[in-house]
Formats: structure tokens, C-alpha cells, sequence
């Protein structure tokens, strides 16, 4: 029959809520008339810092350097224990009260910072109830994932990789039952175009790919290249499809180039009214920023300065001899 499902997750990036509302469409479609929420338990529910979740987000995704040292020196089982401990006695009451007001069938977790004290909270308010409130964990990373993902007494926790799949039992002593090799969740939308397509190099996929890009108002007789950056559209995607636009004008490849800004809505704009040919004049004069940044550059290791300077080398000899790669 149909469910009451409670999604947990946080606007930390587009990708959590692109998988719950996902999920949310497979519950629907396994069993009709089921509704879901989407619950953020920290920003309403929690203490500081926990409140400050999504802002802080956002600003370390535009600061790569202080995401990087914040990741690494939270990912390790002496800060889980601590967090677990500190979120457990400052917020699980009143995330438990909260959690209450939905009364979930099913509760689902897609975030990594809610598993440990909802899970608690979940047990809780089953066992008030007198009945049995599954919780399972949808890992959302792909190559790897933070140490708070794995909570062991979760029903089942869904991950995209064998890598994942390996940190889990190593970090979170998950057994092999409790694992799922799952991929991740993607939206039923992308199901459908795929089945439509078919095989993309036989004469019927590549006429749906003309007839795709016509319906996107895109030229279908020349090659694309899609930047991404995530639902917010985070990272330096202005200065990445700034250096691709003069890369292709200077080598004479003749392609679209597509972004996804998500909800960007400053991106979006930006690359709407930028003067390409200033773009493409600025990129042979080197900034004053861009010098500043190659005298700060991390010292890299002999393996990697070999592998670069060699395919440096072989752009060269490409550029020489007419060779370019759309």
C-alpha cells in the first residue's frame, strides 16, 4: 500500500535532493498514492555550528582550498565520535519531536551529516509507537565519502562502488548484508531518454540526438561539449568555460559549448551578457592574479610535473602538425 516516506537531507548542493526527489518518484511508481518530505533536521532543529550547514556550504564551495583541509581533517573516527557525541546530546530531542510531526512510514537519508543522531531518533519514536520505522542510508558520493555516512545499525546503506562499498565495511564496519550495490539515484526523466535513445551509434540514436538538440534550439551539425558543476553550479565554471571558449577560437574548433548553472541564477547571467571577444583578447595576456596564483601553486611531485610537461609536449606537437581534438 502507500507510504509516508521522510527524506533527510540539506540544500548542500543540487545532488542530495536530485536523489531524494528520485527516490521519492520510484517509491511513488512501486507503490502508488505514496507521499514524501524532505526534511533539513539541522538548519530549524539543530545548535550551532549545525545550523549553519547550508551557508557555510556555500561558502567553502567557492573556496576549494578551505573545503579540502575542513574534509580532511573531519574525516576520521575520532571527529565522527566526537560529532556523533556533541549532535547526540545538543540536538536529537528536538530533531526527535520534529521527525514525530511526520509520522514516517519509511525514513531515508541522503546527506552525510544525518545518520548517526536521526537514526537515533527514528528508534526512538518506533519503539514509542510500538512499531518499526526502517531507516536506510542512499550514499550519494560516487569515488569516495566522508567517515559520517556509515552508521551500522541502519537497515540497508546504498552505495555507487566497489570503492565505497570497501570504505564502508573498513569505516563504518558495515556487513557484506547490510551493503547494497546500487549506483546512484537518477531521475526517472533520464531512465526514459536513455531506453529512447537506444544505442547512440546506430542510425536511429544518432537521429534522436539531431532531433534532441533541435528541440534545444542547439545546432545539430556541431559538436558539443557539456561543462557541469553541480546543482548549485559551484566552482570556477566562468573561468573553465571562459579558457575552453578560447581554446577552441585559437585551435579552430567549431563547437557548442553548454553549461548547467543549476540554480545559478548569477552564473547563468553572467555567461548570458559576457563579451566573448574580450574573453578570447584576455587570454593572451597573462593577469596579474594568474601570475600571483602560479608562484603559490603547491609544489607538485616529480610523477606528476613528468606527466604533465609530456602531455604539454604532445599539445605542442599536435598544435604544430594541424591536429586539434574537439
Amino acid at each position: 500500500g502507500p507510504l509516508k516516506v521522510l527524506f533527510l537531507s540539506a540544500d548542500t548542493g543540487g545532488g542530495h535532493r536530485a536523489s531524494a526527489e528520485s527516490l521519492a518518484k520510484s517509491f511513488q511508481n512501486h507503490y502508488p498514492g505514496t507521499t514524501y518530505d524532505l526534511l533539513d533536521v539541522w538548519t530549524d532543529h539543530g545548535v550551532w555550528p549545525y545550523y549553519n550547514l547550508v551557508p557555510s556550504y556555500q561558502h567553502l564551495s567557492a573556496h576549494p582550498r578551505q573545503w579540502g583541509l575542513l574534509y580532511h581533517l573531519s574525516n576520521n573516527y575520532l571527529y565522527e565520535v566526537a560529532y556523533d557525541l556533541h549532535s547526540w546530546l545538543t540536538c536529537e530531542r528536538r530533531i526527535r519531536r520534529r521527525m514525530r510531526e511526520y509520522r514516517p512510514d519509511v525514513v531515508v537519508s541522503v546527506h552525510p551529516t544525518m545518520n548517526h543522531v536521526p537514526l537515533i531518533a527514528t528508534r526512538k519514536i518506533g519503539k514509542k509507537d510500538g512499531r518499526h520505522i526502517p531507516f536506510f542510508t542512499v550514499v550519494t558520493d560516487f569515488g569516495s565519502a566522508h567517515t559520517t555516512w556509515f552508521q551500522k545499525n541502519v537497515e540497508k546503506i546504498f552505495v555507487a562502488s566497489d570503492r565505497l562499498a570497501k570504505l564502508a565495511r573498513r569505516r563504518g564496519r558495515i556487513g557484506k548484508d547490510k551493503l547494497v550495490m546500487s549506483g546512484l539515484p537518477i531521475r526517472h526523466d533520464f531512465a526514459v531518454q536513455a531506453e529512447r535513445l537506444g544505442d547512440r551509434t546506430t542510425d536511429q540514436g544518432r537521429m534522436y540526438q539531431v532531433e534532441t538538440k533541435e528541440k534545444l534550439g542547439l545546432d545539430s551539425n556541431r559538436r558539443m561539449v557539456l561543462v557541469m558543476g553541480g546543482g548549485e553550479g559551484v566552482g570556477s565554471l566562468s573561468d573553465i568555460v571562459d579558457g575552453l571558449y578560447a581554446k577552441f577560437r585559437k585551435a579552430g574548433v567549431d563547437a557548442t559549448i553548454c553549461v548547467v548553472c543549476g540554480r545559478n541564477d548569477k552564473l547563468k547571467q553572467e555567461l548570458a551578457t559576457k563579451d566573448w571577444e574580450k574573453v578570447l583578447q584576455d587570454s593572451h595576456v597573462p593577469t596579474k592574479r594568474r601570475r600571483i596564483l602560479e608562484v603559490l601553486r603547491p609544489h607538485r611531485s616529480r610523477r606528476i610535473q613528468q606527466t604533465l610537461d609530456r602531455v604539454h609536449h604532445q599539445e605542442e606537437v599536435e598544435e604544430e602538425a594541424g591536429i586539434y581534438h574537439a
